[in-house]
């Protein structure tokens, strides 16, 4: 029982933040999708991002702060409330890489087995998608990015 406590406390101060909000931001983002859909959930989180900042990061500041946030999302997911489904969490991934000033895209993909229509979802920074554990993504015809978008968004 201790053990999810002391592994938290280990945590730099950068990543209990980042659990922190995951842990929040997941419930409420699954009960916006139920009650208000996608695009009014979707454009609610870009209304709440901050002004793009002028900062510049190394490529590997931007691999450590994807990989962060993605592993904070999956943990918040995991000790959180509920069963998150993988737009919620890339919706979360998003938002938060977006806060972060990393330029994250939210991507949705379908696929047809046999008679059942699946749905998809994962976020992507520079074309690879950062928040799959492998190539699920892969399996899945991805819409074009304006459509998965806010209208008047970019990236």
């Amino acid at each position: 029982m201790w053990k999810p406590f002391e592994r938290f406390r280990a945590l730099d101060p950068e990543a209990q933040k980042l659990f922190g909000h995951a842990v929040a931001l997941l419930p409420l983002l699954a009960v916006s999708l139920r009650f208000l859909g996608f695009k009014k959930t979707k454009q609610s989180l870009q209304n709440r991002l901050p002004p793009i900042s002028t900062q510049v990061m190394s490529r590997d500041q931007v691999a450590k702060v994807v990989e962060k946030t993605c592993r904070m999302v999956r943990a918040g997911a995991h000790y959180g409330i509920g069963h998150p489904t993988c737009l919620t969490e890339s919706l979360a991934v998003w938002y938060l890489l977006k806060r972060q000033d990393i330029p994250a895209q939210l991507r949705i993909g379908v696929r047809k087995v046999t008679e059942k229509f699946e749905a998809h979802a994962w976020v992507e920074v520079e074309g690879a998608a950062v928040n799959q554990s492998d190539e699920q993504h892969q399996h899945y015809a991805a819409f074009e990015s304006e459509f998965s978008g806010v209208p008047g968004e970019k990236s």
